[in-house]
Protein backbone atom coordinates (compact mmCIF):
# COMPACT_ATOMS: atom_id res chain seq x y z
CA UNK A 1 0.00 0.00 0.00
CA UNK A 2 1.17 3.27 -1.17
CA UNK A 3 0.62 6.67 0.93
CA UNK A 4 -1.57 7.76 -2.24
CA UNK A 5 -3.45 4.55 -1.15
CA UNK A 6 -3.59 5.70 2.18
CA UNK A 7 -4.49 9.04 1.54
CA UNK A 8 -7.50 8.00 -1.05
CA UNK A 9 -8.69 5.58 1.74
CA UNK A 10 -8.78 8.67 4.41
CA UNK A 11 -11.11 11.03 2.51
CA UNK A 12 -13.55 7.81 2.30
CA UNK A 13 -13.50 7.86 6.00
CA UNK A 14 -16.67 9.23 7.44
CA UNK A 15 -15.46 12.21 9.42
CA UNK A 16 -16.15 10.71 13.24
CA UNK A 17 -13.35 7.93 11.83
CA UNK A 18 -10.99 10.34 10.34
CA UNK A 19 -10.80 12.60 13.55
CA UNK A 20 -10.39 9.71 15.54
CA UNK A 21 -7.56 8.82 13.08
CA UNK A 22 -6.39 12.26 13.34
CA UNK A 23 -5.90 12.15 17.27
CA UNK A 24 -4.55 8.57 17.02
CA UNK A 25 -1.75 10.42 14.70
CA UNK A 26 -1.00 13.62 16.95
CA UNK A 27 -0.48 11.25 19.88
CA UNK A 28 2.01 9.43 17.82
CA UNK A 29 3.68 12.62 17.06
CA UNK A 30 3.67 13.83 20.37
CA UNK A 31 5.25 10.79 21.58
CA UNK A 32 8.09 11.54 18.88
CA UNK A 33 8.30 15.01 20.16
CA UNK A 34 8.85 14.11 24.05
CA UNK A 35 11.86 11.22 23.00
CA UNK A 36 13.27 14.46 21.55
CA UNK A 37 12.95 16.06 24.16
CA UNK A 38 14.50 13.82 26.51
CA UNK A 39 16.95 13.33 24.34
CA UNK A 40 18.38 16.60 23.76
CA UNK A 41 17.89 17.67 27.49
CA UNK A 42 19.55 14.90 29.01
CA UNK A 43 23.06 15.12 29.79
CA UNK A 44 25.03 15.44 26.86
CA UNK A 45 22.00 16.40 24.76
CA UNK A 46 22.47 18.58 22.14
CA UNK A 47 19.93 21.24 23.87
CA UNK A 48 22.16 20.88 27.34
CA UNK A 49 24.45 23.80 25.90
CA UNK A 50 21.32 26.27 25.55
CA UNK A 51 20.01 25.38 28.63
CA UNK A 52 23.59 25.82 30.51
CA UNK A 53 24.27 29.42 28.51
CA UNK A 54 21.20 30.52 29.34
CA UNK A 55 21.21 29.81 33.20
CA UNK A 56 25.17 30.93 32.85
CA UNK A 57 23.23 34.46 31.46
CA UNK A 58 20.37 34.50 34.13
CA UNK A 59 22.95 33.64 37.11
CA UNK A 60 25.39 36.76 35.31
CA UNK A 61 22.21 39.18 35.25
CA UNK A 62 22.46 39.52 31.34
CA UNK A 63 18.98 38.54 31.09
CA UNK A 64 16.02 41.60 31.32
CA UNK A 65 12.69 39.74 32.67
CA UNK A 66 10.29 39.68 30.02
CA UNK A 67 7.89 42.23 32.09
CA UNK A 68 10.23 44.71 31.75
CA UNK A 69 11.24 43.78 27.87
CA UNK A 70 7.23 44.25 26.55
CA UNK A 71 6.96 46.91 29.02
CA UNK A 72 9.97 49.12 26.84
CA UNK A 73 9.20 47.84 23.86
CA UNK A 74 5.64 49.14 23.96
CA UNK A 75 7.08 52.83 24.88
CA UNK A 76 9.35 52.25 22.50
CA UNK A 77 6.14 52.10 19.95
CA UNK A 78 4.30 54.48 21.79
CA UNK A 79 1.72 52.01 23.20
CA UNK A 80 1.15 52.93 26.53
CA UNK A 81 0.95 50.18 29.43
CA UNK A 82 -2.32 49.10 30.47
CA UNK A 83 -2.77 50.28 34.66
CA UNK A 84 -3.98 47.64 36.76
CA UNK A 85 -6.85 48.19 38.99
Amino acid sequence: MTVKDIKEAIQQLPEAERLELADWLEEINNRVWDAEMDRDFSPGGRGMTLLEEAEADVHEGRVTPLENFLSDAKSKRGVRPKTRL
